[in-house]
C-alpha cells in the first residue's frame, strides 16, 4: 500500500514539474514562428495555424511518412533548402519558406496550403484543392483557425505587434547631425520686429507716387 502511494505521489510530482516546462516550450515555439514569419513576410497568424495543425507546436512530432518537427518537414525537402529539420529555428524557417514558395506558385492561400499537404504536382493536376479527404481537412482546419485568430489573436501576436511598433519609432542614427532651429531671445525678437517694421515703412514709401509738377514747384 505504501509503495503504491509513493508511486502515485512520484507520478503527480513528475506531471507538475513537466507542465510548466511544456508550456514554456510551446511559448518558445510560438514566439519563434511569429519572429520568422514577420521576417519572411508571411502573416504570423497563418504560420501559427499551420504549425498548430501540423504538430500542435510540438517540435518532437514525427509522422509515419518521415516528416519531422513543428512544420512537419520532410528531411529531404529541408536538405534541398539547406536547412536542418531537427533544429527548431531551421524547421520553422523551412516550413514558412515552403508555404511562401507554394503561395508564389499558385497565388492563393488555400491552394498553397493544399500544395503544402499534398504536393504542388497534385494541385497543378486538379487546378484546385485535390479531392483527398486528408488535404481537404487540412486546408479547412487551418483556414478555420486562421479566421478565428482574426477576432481572437494569440497573445504572442499582440506582443510581437507591440514590439514591432516600438522598433518603428524614429531614432537618430549614430554620428548623424541633427540641426535644430535656435529659439530667439527676447532681444533678438525685438530687433527682428523692428527690422520688419522698418522694411514695411520703406516698402510703403516706395509705393507712394509724387506728382512731377509738385517736384518742379519745390
Amino acid at each position: 500500500m505504501k509503495k503504491l502511494l509513493l508511486v502515485t505521489i512520484t507520478l503527480v510530482l513528475m506531471l507538475c514539474v513537466q507542465n510548466p516546462s511544456s508550456a514554456t516550450d510551446v511559448r518558445t515555439v510560438k514566439a519563434t514562428i511569429v519572429k520568422h514569419a514577420i521576417e519572411l513576410g508571411v502573416d504570423p497568424a497563418l504560420a501559427l495555424s499551420i504549425a498548430r495543425t501540423e504538430s500542435g507546436f510540438r517540435h518532437s512530432a514525427r509522422s509515419c511518412h518521415g516528416a519531422v518537427g513543428v512544420f512537419q518537414l520532410m528531411p529531404s525537402t529541408a536538405r534541398r533548402m539547406g536547412l536542418n529539420p531537427y533544429s527548431l529555428n531551421d524547421n520553422v524557417k523551412g516550413g514558412i519558406l515552403y508555404y511562401k514558395r507554394m503561395y508564389k506558385m499558385f497565388g492563393s492561400t488555400e491552394l498553397a496550403l493544399a500544395a503544402y499537404n499534398a504536393g504542388p504536382a497534385k494541385v497543378k493536376k486538379y487546378r484546385k484543392v485535390p479531392p483527398y479527404r486528408e488535404t481537404k481537412r487540412f486546408v479547412k482546419k487551418i483556414m478555420t483557425d486562421y479566421n478565428h485568430q482574426k477576432s481572437h489573436p494569440e497573445p504572442v501576436l499582440a506582443a510581437a505587434k507591440k514590439k514591432h511598433v516600438a522598433t518603428k519609432t524614429v531614432t537618430v542614427k549614430k554620428n548623424q547631425i541633427v540641426k535644430v532651429a535656435p529659439v530667439p531671445t527676447k532681444v533678438e525678437t525685438s530687433v527682428q520686429e523692428a527690422s520688419a517694421i522698418k522694411a514695411e515703412v520703406i516698402e510703403q514709401s516706395a509705393d507712394v507716387s509724387v506728382p512731377t509738377e509738385s517736384v518742379a514747384a519745390i
